[in-house]
């Protein structure tokens, strides 16, 4: 972890009273508002119900869905947080272009014109390049010509990373690496997956018959990408509060209740 400064102790010890948390908790939100730029968090901290999310002047989301006050206490502390990093030097500066700074990249890659971090994840966006920090080890792909527009990144700890440019979503760890160690190949969820050419022995006149069958429907028919659904926030809780009334008129057991909230997050 990056070392705290004196202005940085003070601030964590003076929330970790104001909320009765522990020192390490506090450090915690703030290494998670810190590598959301100051607006935005993704934690997993078992004194704040465990794996949520907080976006300044937006939806905050703790594991406990329905504890208003602990939704209010996450939103407070994040602020709080944040304000900190934005008025004063929380952490000791680190060099520019070392893993773990502000700047981690590589500096001939100059300025990005995107960046941001989910998870334990940080990446940078350059002309032909992009720059990818997992875990303190910084890999640099060559993103040869697609125009990226934006990078997503699979919630519940995962490590895969996909990018939209003009050709749709692509993983990142199918780009080629310029230079570091990559990402390691994920299970591919959240994207179009490729497609993968299988072979198998058939009769020949078979064949034959099947491919002009194919080509004919492929002529007349228009084509789709099948892309796997997703659910906004606000429907997904809207959703998960009208579960909650079933559950409570009997019409759904707790089981079928805590399934079917655990699927629709998981959609977010």
């Amino acid at each position: 972890m990056q070392n705290l400064t004196q202005d940085g102790q003070q601030l964590v010890n003076n929330l970790s009273q104001k909320y009765n948390l522990s020192v390490d908790a506090v450090i915690h939100m703030l290494i998670a508002v810190n590598n959301g730029a100051g607006s935005m968090a993704q934690f997993n901290c078992p004194e704040l119900g465990g794996g949520g999310q907080w976006m300044r002047g937006g939806m905050t989301m703790v594991g406990d869905m329905f504890n208003y006050g602990l939704k209010n206490t996450v939103d407070n502390l994040c602020n709080e947080l944040a304000n900190g990093l934005a008025n004063c030097q929380v952490f000791v500066p680190i060099p520019k272009g070392t893993p773990g700074s502000n700047q981690w990249w590589p500096g001939d890659l100059g300025q990005p014109f995107s960046s941001g971090a989910q998870n334990n994840i940080r990446y940078a966006v350059f002309p032909n390049r992009l720059a990818v920090e997992l875990n303190g080890q910084v890999t640099v792909y060559n993103t040869l010509d697609n125009n990226i527009s934006g990078v997503s990144q699979q919630q519940g700890g995962d490590t895969s990373l996909t990018f939209s440019s003009q050709y749709g979503t692509i993983a990142v760890n199918s780009l080629p690496i310029v230079s570091g160690v990559g990402i390691a190949p994920t299970p591919q969820r959240n994207f179009a997956e490729p497609t993968q050419n299988s072979y198998a022995p058939t009769n020949h006149s078979q064949t034959n018959n099947q491919t002009d069958s194919h080509l004919t429907q492929t002529n007349n028919a228009p084509q789709h990408t099948n892309l796997p659904g997703t659910t906004s926030i606000d429907e997904t809780l809207q959703i998960i509060e009208k579960l909650a009334k079933l559950k409570d008129a009997g019409a759904i057991s707790e089981n079928e209740y805590n399934s079917k909230k655990t699927e629709l997050l998981n959609r977010i």
